[in-house]
């Protein structure tokens, strides 16, 4: 069993590390702290991590005997919300953060986890709403942690 108690961020990781293995994981799991993962080949991770850590795609967890373990995103279901102008895409993300929604936000679109009520607000707001399969890193919030 693997016990994965630091992080490294990927701003820090150096391009000389070379990990043991990936682990793919969603937006939820990447907000685990304490969590235990059994592996297809019959390996065992354990999360030690401090609380409040959100881990993003491109980090680095380093096990207790030092061994490392690199951090992906997984894909999962998403609606991507697309609008004509940015105004209406800004209208749209402060409507989903008065309600406590985790939102992936860029510049072009914006990601969040399918809801058919939320759908249904998203086209009454004007916008192009389809359902992907991507990676999905919803922003971590103001204090650093999910709600």
């Amino acid at each position: 069993m693997l016990i994965l108690i630091h992080r490294i961020p990927k701003a820090e990781v150096l391009s000389n590390l070379k990990p043991l293995l990936t682990l793919s994981l969603t937006a939820e799991e990447r907000t685990r702290t304490r969590h235990r993962f059994d592996l297809p080949n019959d390996q065992t991770l354990f999360f030690r991590l401090p609380r409040g850590i959100v881990l993003q795609d491109g980090d680095f967890l380093k096990a207790e005997s030092g061994e490392l373990i690199e951090i992906l995103a997984k894909p999962e279901s998403v609606l991507t919300v697309l609008a004509d102008n940015s105004l209406t895409l800004l209208r749209v993300a402060y409507h989903l953060g008065n309600r406590h929604v985790p939102v992936e936000i860029t510049s072009d679109y914006l990601h969040l986890k399918p809801d058919s009520v939320l759908a249904e607000m998203l086209i009454h707001l004007g916008v192009e709403i389809k359902e992907e399969i991507k990676p999905f890193q919803p922003e971590a919030g103001a204090y650093g942690h999910h709600h």
